[in-house]
């Protein structure tokens, strides 16, 4: 029985070696021949590298608001007893725009003026009896007292009467009515919207980091999302004089001419503030640049001994960024040739057939298209 049982094991170590050098021999085979066997020639896209001058810019999105706007309201309810503008009108400082019904203020300012006026000749009669010693110089301080008390609220009846006029605070440009004749209004209900349109300023947030590049009177252009095809141009005007403390974020004003008309409060606007001097910088597409955890690569084109175009990995250090385009700070020179697309199934000495009818987009200012 041992020496069966011998035999047994001797024949399966026999059996299992031999199916290992099979499985063995066949990896090196497959190696030996996937080594000898060229790679496939992969199709790109390429450009040659340009140097391109680029002005530094802040980008940033604010609103825009008036210099002078509010809505108007009256401070005293009342009814609207008349209407003197017309939505979408310009009007001066000072215009009436709304009358409220004042009757009943009217009379009691009559009366008070009446009581002031018999005030007044009860002071002066009896002053010229104080002077015949007729009465006290008690009574004619308590005349005195009487017509100034009158005076006061003649005044306030007055201040109360005029708050039935309301008028427009600032020149500028009128919105829509709010009211109509014969309407009773609350005070603070909105009559209708006055706003001082040019110039017109621009709020917008920076990050504290870009505070000391920016300045008062510094140049800045914008445009709203209502008007894409035109620009405006601008200056700071202000810069806060704190940082939110929730967002670390300076907070900056910036002023615009605006004749026409085109700008209003409330826009959505893009503002691009030009810092410091034109930089020359290597420009590539940014789909041109393969980002790793390990560094950031292109794909350059060289060719072999044979003079057949291979791809050669470079490391790149990249900068910033505008529009389409992505500023290369080193790793590919001008001139050298880029692969742009495609370059994900490449590696080193892979050999390219180069096909440029289709090129990724390298616009430096693109722009947003419906389809």
């Amino acid at each position: 029985m041992i020496k069966r049982m011998i035999l047994m094991i001797i024949a399966v170590v026999v059996i299992i070696g031999g199916m290992i050098g099979f499985k063995f021999m066949m990896a090196m085979g497959t190696k030996k021949f996937l080594s000898t066997m060229p790679a496939p020639t992969q199709t790109v896209s390429t450009l040659h590298a340009t140097t391109q001058d680029w002005q530094q810019e802040l980008d940033a999105v604010g609103s825009l608001r008036a210099v002078n706007g509010a809505d108007l309201s009256p401070e005293v309810a009342g009814v609207v007893e008349a209407l003197s503008f017309d939505s979408g009108a310009d009007v001066e400082a000072g215009a009436v725009l709304v009358h409220l019904r004042d009757t009943s203020e009217t009379a009691q300012l009559r009366a008070l003026e009446a009581s002031a006026k018999l005030a007044q000749t009860t002071l002066d009669r009896d002053t010229k009896q104080l002077k015949a010693q007729a009465v006290s110089q008690a009574t004619v301080d308590a005349d005195l007292a009487a017509l100034n008390s009158a005076t006061a609220q003649v005044e306030a009846q007055q201040s109360a009467l005029n708050k039935k006029t309301i008028r427009a605070p600032f020149a500028g440009h009128l919105g829509l009515r709010q009211v109509d004749i014969g309407q009773f209004l609350n005070a603070g209900a909105v009559i209708v919207t006055l706003q001082q349109l040019d110039p017109i300023y621009v709020d917008f947030n920076l990050p504290e980091q870009a505070l000391t590049r920016v300045s008062v009177g510094q140049k800045i252009s914008a445009h709203a999302d209502a008007l894409p095809q035109t620009s405006f141009e601008g200056e700071i005007s202000a810069v806060n004089a704190k940082i939110d403390e929730a967002t670390r974020n300076i907070q900056v004003r910036a002023t615009f001419k605006n004749l026409d008309r085109k700008l209003l409060p409330g826009m959505f606007a893009h503002v691009a503030v030009t810092t410091g001097d034109p930089q020359k910088f290597v420009t590539l597409p940014q789909t041109a640049i393969t980002y790793n955890p390990y560094g950031n690569t292109v794909f350059l084109v060289s060719h072999d001994e044979s003079g057949k175009a291979v791809a050669q990995q470079s490391f790149v250090t990249t900068g910033a960024t505008r529009g389409d385009q992505i500023a290369v700070l080193s790793g590919v020179k001008e001139g050298d040739e880029v692969v742009t697309s495609g370059q994900l199934k490449l590696r080193n000495a892979t050999p390219l057939t180069i096909n440029n009818e289709i090129q990724p987009k390298n616009d430096e200012k693109p722009q947003p298209k419906d389809k």
